[in-house]
């Protein structure tokens, strides 16, 4: 058996003291696999995006343990925290966070100088961030601006610049959002050849049929896993659980 690249073990977060607490995690469990594509999905207020931050080193737990790639990160500092973002973590936002004074290249360009592992001179980096916008078909759109640039164009620079720096882990949080229907559907394309290609991707969605790309769903309702299943079956499937109306 594989060892999972994510292993959460009674994870709380808690925001809040006494009775004015609110426990936006409340002692849940899971596992990502290497190599896996999930999606994270629940009602608003589930605790979806805050498990996504904790997993993406962003924030960190209450209680209990986050081990991303066997390392237990529940308790680093924030440099260190910063570092394993740098270095093991790819991240693909609803809103893209391109810099709008900087060229598609350049936006690309920006993780590598944060990485002290890559030593790599402007040269190499350039070299590097045109192969990742090649190969998210934007091989001749490397000096556009974002404002020059479509919505979907914008989340391929977003998505090239997730992977310049080869991390083991991609993390999309709501990659199609801003998106119209065609371009949302190329960008789980692309997506999708990442995964094939061997990536693990963890992608929190409210939309059923984007999750429906994914090998496995987390259902979170209440800050706990409601299911975690791959027979296509997981109650966030059902519009009334996303709503929180449905009564489990």
């Amino acid at each position: 058996m594989s060892v999972p690249i994510i292993e959460v073990k009674d994870l709380t977060k808690v925001y809040g003291a006494g009775e004015s607490a609110v426990y936006a995690l409340a002692g849940l469990n899971t596992t990502v696999e290497k190599g896996e594509f999930v999606a994270i999905m629940g009602p608003s207020g589930s605790g979806k995006s805050t498990l996504m931050n904790i997993i993406g080193c962003l924030d960190r737990p209450s209680s209990g343990s986050y081990l991303l790639d066997q390392r237990d990160v529940s308790r680093l500092s924030k440099n260190e925290l910063a570092e394993v973002r740098n270095q093991k973590i790819g991240f693909i936002f609803q809103s893209f966070n391109l810099l709008a004074r900087l060229s598609a290249l350049d936006n690309v360009m920006m993780p590598m100088l944060y990485n002290p592992d890559a030593a790599l001179n402007d040269k190499e980096r350039k070299r590097r961030a045109t192969e990742a916008l090649e190969a998210v078909g934007l091989g001749k759109r490397l000096h556009h601006r974002p404002n020059e640039l479509s919505g979907g164009q914008q989340q391929r620079v977003a998505i090239a610049r997730a992977l310049v720096n080869r991390p083991s882990l991609i993390l999309a949080d709501e990659p199609t959002g801003n998106l119209d229907t065609r371009s949302g559907e190329e960008i789980m394309g692309l997506l999708n050849d990442l995964h094939k290609q061997g990536a693990t991707v963890v992608m929190v969605t409210h939309e059923p049929d984007i999750a429906a790309h994914a090998q496995r769903i987390i259902c979170v309702r209440d800050g706990k896993l409601l299911s975690s299943g791959e027979d296509g079956s997981s109650p966030c499937l059902d519009r009334q659980v996303l709503a929180g109306e449905a009564v489990l």
